[in-house]
């Protein structure tokens, strides 16, 4: 039996980090909103 390895598009990474990153950064951009609230 032979494996074979099988590239992802780097299109496809790049797109996959947009969709998770964007709302990753959303939220810590809120957090830190949130956070300097409490600090004042």
């Amino acid at each position: 039996m032979t494996d074979t390895i099988v590239r992802t598009p780097a299109w496809k990474v790049a797109a996959a980090w947009i969709f998770v990153g964007i709302p990753l950064l959303m939220g810590v951009f809120q957090t830190l909103l949130n956070a300097m609230k409490l600090f004042q």
